[in-house]
């Protein structure tokens, strides 16, 4: 505390269930300045910096020769917004002039501050070995003749992944298969098989793991699977990469020529930092290794990409991947409903009664314009035919085709 300044606090608007301060690209962010001070002060300014980046920094140790050695810097910056606003007084804050003071009185004092983030992607908040994601409030109040007082407070952006996108929904599998030698002896071979439903998760949720391990050789092997973690940083053409475990399990130990298999084996996905795969100079990715120990061996493994999320799995994404079931499931049904033979229409005295085929008979009288556009023969036939009832159905034709001679025939011409 210096001088008369009690406190100085910042308060974000927007709290979610824990009262952290949560936002996505495009949000509004609003809060207070919260100033509390004993008797009467004059103040030149009271400033707000809100600002947000991602930032990258290691080191190297390098040899230019037999006794000298130095240590390279790796150092990279993205800068995704800079605010600046000033709730009181103005801009100049380097004189120690009395003019333009305002005076704030004994009490605590609240000044609103609102600005609005980048519609542009945002890189989630992410903290890592060597590289960080971090947006922040600073409040800086200056008084002549006394040293600035200043505190920042961090906010946490999401840049929201939906999991329930079509790539993101697509099984994950793979298949690898190892022999094992030793000088001129060969051993049969160790294969695993593995899927998992989809590559998109969230933290919370539980992977169903589904595979198959035959093992064919002379050793006891184990069957795990592995989440893992992998941050890489990019400064100066230069990367970085640092892997790390999230969770694991493990199966039970398999004697040479057993098979197992899991039917949905579940690894629950811890409280994790969501993939972060839209900077340039900070990659957060994750991935399923499911594998065979194999001891005095290097492991079979097979890596299954995934992508943790921030937008859960809506409750008709799980029916995505059993269209061809449903497919099978509508064809079935068609062909319940479908008679074996098709059955004969009806005749034409069941449709047509003998008094509306009397009713429906034209006077000759009206016909005689008809008949003397046409000629005689074939308005006859047309007379003759025009009530007549269909001929029967039959599904067998009584008068087949029969050749009158061994010729081939010929197309008209």
């Amino acid at each position: 505390v210096l001088g008369k300044v009690k406190s100085l606090t910042i308060s974000f608007d927007c709290l979610n269930d824990s009262n952290v301060p949560v936002y996505s690209s495009g949000d509004t962010v609003s809060g207070r300045v919260s100033l509390e001070v004993t008797g009467e002060i004059r103040v030149k300014s009271l400033k707000i910096h809100a600002r947000g980046h991602a930032k990258v920094r290691w080191t190297e140790s390098r040899n230019a020769g037999s006794n000298t050695a130095y240590t390279q810097n790796y150092t990279e910056e993205v800068e995704y917004f800079n605010h600046k606003d000033i709730l009181i007084g103005h801009e100049r804050d380097d004189d120690n002039s009395e003019e333009g003071l305002h005076t704030i009185h004994s009490g605590r004092h609240e000044y609103a501050f609102s600005f609005e983030l980048p519609q542009t992607p945002l890189a989630t908040s992410f903290e890592g070995r060597h590289g960080s994601v971090r947006y922040w409030v600073k409040a800086e109040l200056h008084r002549p003749w006394f040293l600035p007082v200043k505190l920042k407070k961090e906010f946490t952006v999401f840049e929201h992944i939906d999991i329930n996108t079509p790539s993101l929904l697509s099984p994950q599998a793979g298949t690898k298969e190892k022999t094992l030698c030793c000088w001129f002896c060969t051993s049969g071979p160790i294969s695993l098989s593995a899927k998992i439903e989809r590559k998109g998760y969230t933290p919370g949720e539980s992977i169903q793991i589904f595979a198959e391990i035959e093992n064919c050789s002379s050793r006891v092997v184990v069957p795990k699977a592995a989440i893992y973690q992998t941050q890489a940083f990019y400064a100066k053409g230069k990367m970085k990469e640092v892997k790390q475990l999230v969770a694991n399990l493990r199966g039970e130990s398999l004697s040479s020529g057993k098979t197992e298999t899991w039917n949905g084996k579940r690894l629950k996905i811890p409280p994790v930092s969501p993939s972060i795969l839209d900077c340039s100079i900070i990659r957060v990715e994750y991935s399923l290794m499911v594998y065979v120990d194999i001891p005095g061996a290097m492991d079979l493994f097979l890596n299954l990409p995934l992508v943790i999320g921030t937008i859960p799995l809506h409750p008709f994404g799980s029916r995505t991947s059993s269209v061809s079931s449903q497919g099978s499931m509508n064809m079935n049904w068609l062909g319940l409903t479908l008679p074996e033979r098709p059955e004969a229409p009806p005749s034409y005295a069941e449709v047509v009664t003998e008094e509306q085929r009397q009713s429906s008979l034209a006077p000759l009288g009206a016909c005689d314009d008809l008949e003397r556009a046409l000629p005689g023969p074939l308005f006859a036939y047309i007379q003759e035919f025009r009530f007549l009832p269909p001929p029967l159905y039959s599904e067998i034709d009584p008068n087949p085709d029969q050749p009158t001679d061994d010729r081939p025939s010929c197309p008209s011409r």
